[in-house]
């Protein structure tokens, strides 16, 4: 299979309902989905949390770095992405394709390492407020572990190359394309060099893609904070979002019509590919 079955492959496994109170069989599906693709690449540590007495579960999977006997002292990369959706929704864009290039990103990167350790969650209870990763971003914090980058992938899949399909917070417009046929990369001041060089390399690979880094936790434009990324900046840590910018270009946000047939898979292939040559030359 070529890069686009394989995410075509695993969109058709966890595009279906599944959020974790309204649709427990679809969301336990699919959590178990993910656990058996990373167990393929090494075991997989499952980090759980209580919400309201149910217990949650994000799901981890390490990868070690090149230099394995050398530098064991290099702080990982986080990637994660949130497999839980909002209900009645199945949640292809939002966040089928972000867990689909997290275990492509898995796939290639156990098959060749990086310069980092890589550390890949899959987030739960995003939709319910980011819990699964500000308990995980709390635990961090608390055994005073460093993080390389925190990348996380919040919606991939969605392209619109009409004029005026894509909007922005004011004064964003002035400044960025209103064709929605780009990935983004929004990070905090820490990232601003790794906005900047990761974004070279997604255009390589001919995906168009927009960089902007943001002050204050993002605090003074809120859409910015909608996703795992936002507890991690709250904690000071550097990390970044990679979207296609959801609401402000995707019609069918937070819908029943968020289906596989509204994305566009070569876009989502050449983010999926971009991503991988922008995270090997971190």
């Amino acid at each position: 299979m070529n890069l686009t079955e394989r995410l075509q492959t695993s969109l058709s496994a966890i595009a279906r309902e599944r959020d974790p109170y309204m649709a427990t069989a679809g969301h336990f599906f699919v959590q178990e989905y993910i656990r058996q693709q990373f167990s393929q690449w090494g075991s997989v540590e499952i980090h759980t949390f209580e919400v309201r007495g149910k217990a949650c579960k994000n799901l981890i999977l390490n990868l070690p770095s090149q230099a394995r006997g050398e530098k064991q002292d290099l702080p990982p990369i986080l990637i994660g992405a949130h497999y839980d959706t909002v209900p009645g929704t199945p949640g292809a864009d939002d966040n089928a394709t972000g867990v689909a290039v997290l275990l492509e990103l898995a796939r290639k990167f156990a098959g060749q390492a990086v310069r980092y350790p890589l550390r890949l969650v899959a987030f739960d209870m995003e939709e319910y407020g980011l819990l699964g990763s500000a308990d995980y971003a709390a635990l961090l914090h608390q055994q005073k572990q460093q993080l390389r980058l925190m990348i996380s992938l919040e919606m991939l899949g969605y392209k619109d190359s009409t004029a005026g399909s894509q909007s922005y917070p004011s004064p964003l417009e002035r400044f960025y394309p209103d064709r929605g046929d780009f990935i983004a990369l929004i990070g905090n001041l820490r990232t601003l060099p790794d906005l900047i060089g990761m974004s070279r390399s997604i255009r390589k690979t001919g995906v168009s893609s927009q960089w902007l880094p943001v002050p204050n936790r993002g605090l003074i434009v809120p859409q910015t904070r909608r996703s795992d990324h936002a507890p991690f900046w709250d904690l000071g840590y550097p990390a970044m979002m990679v979207t296609d910018t959801a609401f402000l270009r995707n019609p069918h946000y937070h819908k029943s019509s968020d289906a596989i047939a509204t994305l566009d898979l070569d876009f989502l292939s050449g983010v999926c590919e971009g991503l991988e040559i922008a995270i090997r030359g971190l």
